[in-house]
């Protein structure tokens, strides 16, 4: 069984930040990738960030610039940096790993919620 556990969320002022991490455990075979979606209320989830087995990135265009995924692969760990952060990226975070190619499914952690507030 695999499971995802999320830390770090909770509540910054706007301009703040806030680091995200997201340990994986069980029987974890292969992981193609691993990120980060979010799901604001009355909105759809949203990909956020992800990297790749070989380290590339990809962000969303929201984010570019102030937030950076990084991973220990040892630790079966992936992180989210959130720097500069604004009201808009108020929502619950949940982290997944895509565990091969081609996978139609996904891991997910429980999500934490990150609220941006004044």
């Amino acid at each position: 069984q695999v499971q995802l556990v999320e830390s770090g969320g909770g509540l910054v002022q706007p301009g703040g930040s806030l680091r995200l991490s997201c340990a994986a455990s069980g029987s974890i075979f292969s992981i193609n990738a691993m990120g980060w979606y979010r799901q604001a209320p009355g909105k759809e989830r949203e990909l956020v960030a992800l990297i790749t087995s070989g380290g590339s990135t990809n962000y969303a265009d929201s984010v570019k610039g102030r937030f950076t995924i990084s991973r220990d692969n040892a630790k079966n760990t992936v992180y989210l940096q959130m720097n500069s952060l604004k009201p808009e990226d108020t929502a619950v975070y949940y982290c997944y790993i895509d565990p091969f190619p081609g996978s139609s499914w996904y891991y997910w952690g429980q999500g934490t919620q990150v609220t941006v507030s004044s």
